[in-house]
């Protein structure tokens, strides 16, 4: 019987316990709309642009942001950046040209658009792009190293070019996964 009154009361103990930790509270619209980490790549646009005249880099085209260690290679968070530069540009008033509506550039299934500097020319001569935002990340310990530049298309000279980091949370660590089919 003391046994059993021991168990009782351990089980008690351990209810209260649980009850006491607060349960953890989901995101709000609000709070998305204000993530650090969409201002962060707005930001990383705006620092692009800033004094550049629009017809220098009108019509632009996007390519997807690649893994420093293999250029070949992206991710969701590669794919994740391009859009938002893309949908940052375009709200800059640069004229932006979506290739996944072409089907005359190949879209490597999840990789995204990947402009290898050798097929610069021939891609933005088809889009009829002035420039190319080009870009790559780092995976490191503690943040997510990210490079993006404004080349010229016809000439392959680097425009502006912007550094920056994003810390390494739960939803970069996510973004930054290879994709293994596994989803």
């Amino acid at each position: 019987m003391r046994a059993f009154a021991a168990f009782a009361m351990a089980g008690a103990v351990a209810l209260v316990g649980c009850s006491s930790q607060p349960k953890p509270t989901l995101p709000t619209y609000e709070q998305a709309a204000v993530h650090p980490f969409l201002q962060a790549n707005r930001d990383a646009m705006a620092k692009l642009l800033a004094g550049l005249p629009a017809a220098d880099v009108s019509p632009l085209l996007v390519a997807t942001i690649v893994d420093v260690n293999d250029l070949r290679v992206s991710s969701p968070l590669g794919r994740t950046l391009s859009e938002q530069y893309s949908s940052a540009a375009a709200a800059a008033g640069i004229d932006v040209r979506e290739m996944k509506l072409r089907g005359d550039v190949f879209v490597r299934e999840q990789t995204g658009e990947l402009l290898l500097s050798r097929e610069i020319k021939d891609i933005a001569r088809v889009h009829r792009a002035t420039a190319v935002l080009v870009g790559t990340y780092s995976v490191a310990g503690q943040y997510v190293y990210v490079n993006v530049k404004l080349v010229r298309s016809e000439s392959g000279q680097i425009l502006r070019g912007y550094d920056y980091a994003l810390p390494m949370d739960r939803d970069v660590q996510r973004l930054v996964r290879k994709p293994t089919g596994d989803y």
